[in-house]
């Protein structure tokens, strides 16, 4: 194999997957994810495997980064972290029930559910979704492919146009860093203003 052929192709494929986003459902993310910052409502996340990894580095980020500046981050937490109650969960129930049952205990009405899947099929991730949707949290999907069970289930999917898991988990994973960047960034300012001397708020 042509080792610059496969670096020029792999980036054309992500370069493609990128202008093909629809920015209409990250502006719909981000208004979803601004009312629960403002309301201090909890943000659940959730994958399996890379996608868990995802998830972990996207509730680190709405926590830790957002803050960075002197902000407010959120109440993020990630359902793949809890490595006792995941095993103890898939043990006495099922491996289907290791997001679905934490969310039975931790979540409220309004709280909001991003779940990481390429396929959009993973049995774990539906449960998820349908139990936050009985409970009335917000859902939101970032998945691949063309969205699969979930992408119907989930009140905003955002959906990577591709096949490969590789480029969709690289989009997913800027979906965090573009989430983080923008809470960060537009809570600056404010704090900046507050410093000026002599400056009337």
């Amino acid at each position: 194999m042509d080792q610059r052929d496969f670096l020029e192709k792999y980036i054309d494929s992500l370069c493609t997957a990128l202008r093909s986003l629809l920015l209409d459902d990250l502006l719909r993310v981000f208004q979803t994810l601004e009312e629960a910052h403002r309301e201090r409502r909890r943000v659940f996340l959730a994958g399996n495997g890379g996608s868990a990894a995802t998830a972990s580095h996207m509730a680190n980020d709405l926590m830790k980064g957002v803050a960075k500046r002197g902000g407010r981050g959120f109440r993020a937490i990630a359902l793949s972290d809890n490595v006792p109650t995941i095993t103890a969960i898939a043990n006495d129930e099922s491996y289907e029930e290791i997001f679905a049952g934490q969310l039975r205990e931790l979540a409220q009405p309004d709280d909001v559910l991003i779940v990481f899947s390429g396929s959009g099929n993973s049995p774990n991730i539906v449960r998820a979704v349908e139990v936050a949707r009985e409970m009335e949290l917000n859902t939101i999907g970032f998945l691949g492919m063309r969205g699969g069970r979930v992408g119907g289930m989930v009140d905003i999917p955002v959906v990577v146009p591709s096949n490969d898991y590789g480029i969709i988990e690289d989009v997913h994973l800027m979906f965090d860093h573009l989430v983080t960047a923008y809470f960060e960034r537009c809570q600056a300012p404010e704090k900046e203003m507050q410093k000026r001397p002599g400056r009337v708020l």
